[in-house]
């Protein structure tokens, strides 16, 4: 069984998955996260799913578990990269994902985990003068 990368980057954990999910991949997954996010004390987890052609509704009920198990252990978790596909496959499915945010890209989820945390743009709390753009990234 493969498995996937659980990657640190500052406070947030990077999760690419660049693998076809199966349900056992998807279990471990969730398991190996729960256990980063408290040996590194993360505040937040992005999950890229851009690579995935495929969301089955296994997988989708594991994304929502992963997001509910972080929000436990004081973490936000954004999945981004979400192909139209995907996101209609979900819909089709009946799959909110609850607890789940979501970003286009990479950017857009730590821009929103930093907004998240700090309660403004990161770049604002350095230059006034910066302003964010409301429309990038959906507020809470």
């Amino acid at each position: 069984m493969e498995r996937v990368p659980v990657l640190k980057i500052g406070d947030i954990l990077l999760v690419s998955i660049q693998i076809d999910m199966e349900d056992q991949t998807a279990l471990q997954l969730q398991e190996d996260l729960a256990e980063k996010i408290v040996s590194t004390g993360c505040h937040g987890v992005i999950i890229d799913i851009s690579a995935l052609d495929i969301v089955d509704s296994f997988v989708g009920r594991t994304l929502a578990t992963i997001a509910a198990v972080s929000r436990v252990l004081d973490a936000e978790t954004v999945v981004v990269g979400m192909r139209p596909a995907v996101a209609i496959t979900l819909v089709e499915l009946g799959l909110s994902l609850p607890g789940i945010r979501t970003a286009l890209n990479v950017d857009l989820g730590i821009e929103m985990l930093a907004f998240s945390r700090d309660g403004a743009w990161a770049e604002d709390a350095e230059d006034d003068e910066n302003e964010a753009d409301p429309a990038a990234v959906p507020t809470p």
